[in-house]
């Protein structure tokens, strides 16, 4: 009885045949095994090194080293050894006979039709030649399987990822959240019209004074944090207000306290009506942000 029934040689980043023999088996279940080879060799990046998935009457054996892997299908009773040889031996046929260059170039399937006669003459050689006459190369595969045994898998692992690829297995989904907000408003307009002012002018005036400290040593860089930090404060309050953000409340705590302790520090360089100005800005900027809520999702009737 044949040992190997079906071989072919496949690229193992995209799971792109290369070349295959001719087989003569159409039978159910050795056709439905091919199908789950190419499954498996979609897969291939996930598995380097040798693995065998085991079916109730066939077993595929796959090596893959490099761009390239060879597999199998071969009846259940079939020894790994001598599967993993017949691999080993077409794997080097073609390393020897094509470069990476032309694989990885390779862009439509089968391309290198010329190979399939290799594959055949191997084939048929490991078919008919009895196994005392290639006990020394099934020794050293054996030890190497033993040594470090292949990845084993069930056919029913090709058939999940199979379903998932063609979109037949069923996955739970959580509907995706609704960030969008509430319309903004005239006076949540005007609230980002006066914190904007309000940034601009602690930019201007914190650029100007850090730019004086430079000529001047003893200017205290408190003073130049002080425009600075409200000034991009503001800039977040603007932020928050337009667009969704997790723990809003306590962000827009943090920046209006940010520009009420700025303010505050500024008092002697600033008036009290600038400083109430600044503060009452951002308080009106706060009371927006925390009013603008996500809009309720909508119905998904009459679609």
């Amino acid at each position: 009885m044949s040992m190997i029934l079906f071989a072919c040689v496949v690229r193992v980043r995209d799971g792109l045949p290369l070349s295959a023999s001719t087989d003569f088996y159409h039978t159910q279940d050795f056709l439905e095994c091919r199908r789950r080879l190419k499954t498996l060799a979609l897969r291939l990046t996930q598995y380097p090194g040798r693995g065998s998935a085991e079916g109730r009457d066939f077993s595929i054996h796959f090596s893959s080293l490099g761009d390239v892997a060879c597999m199998a299908i071969c009846p259940r009773q079939c020894p790994a050894a001598m599967a993993f040889c017949f691999l080993e031996t077409v794997w080097w046929e073609f390393t020897a006979s094509y470069d990476t260059t032309c694989i990885g170039l390779a862009s439509r399937p089968y391309a290198f039709l010329e190979f399939d006669s290799i594959i055949q003459k191997v084939k048929w050689h490991f078919n008919c030649v009895s196994s005392a006459q290639m006990e020394s190369s099934l020794e050293k595969i054996q030890e190497e399987l033993d040594f470090q045994p292949p990845v084993v898998l069930t056919v029913e692992d090709t058939d999940i990822a199979n379903g998932i690829m063609n979109g037949h297995t069923q996955i739970h989904l959580e509907p995706a959240p609704n960030f969008r907000m509430e319309p903004v408003t005239a006076l949540g307009v005007l609230s980002l019209i006066l914190n904007i002012m309000c940034a601009a002018l602690n930019l201007i005036r914190g650029i100007h004074l850090a730019e004086h400290s430079l000529q001047v040593a003893h200017e205290e860089i408190g003073t130049i944090l002080a425009f600075l930090i409200p000034f991009v404060a503001c800039i977040f309050q603007c932020y928050l207000y337009l667009f969704y953000s997790p723990a809003r409340t306590v962000k827009v705590v943090l920046m209006l306290l940010f520009i009420c302790l700025g303010n505050m520090y500024l008092h002697g360089l600033r008036n009290l009506w600038q400083i109430l100005f600044h503060i009452g800005v951002a308080f009106l900027s706060s009371y927006q942000i925390l009013t603008r809520q996500l809009q309720e999702k909508q119905s998904d009737y009459g679609v």
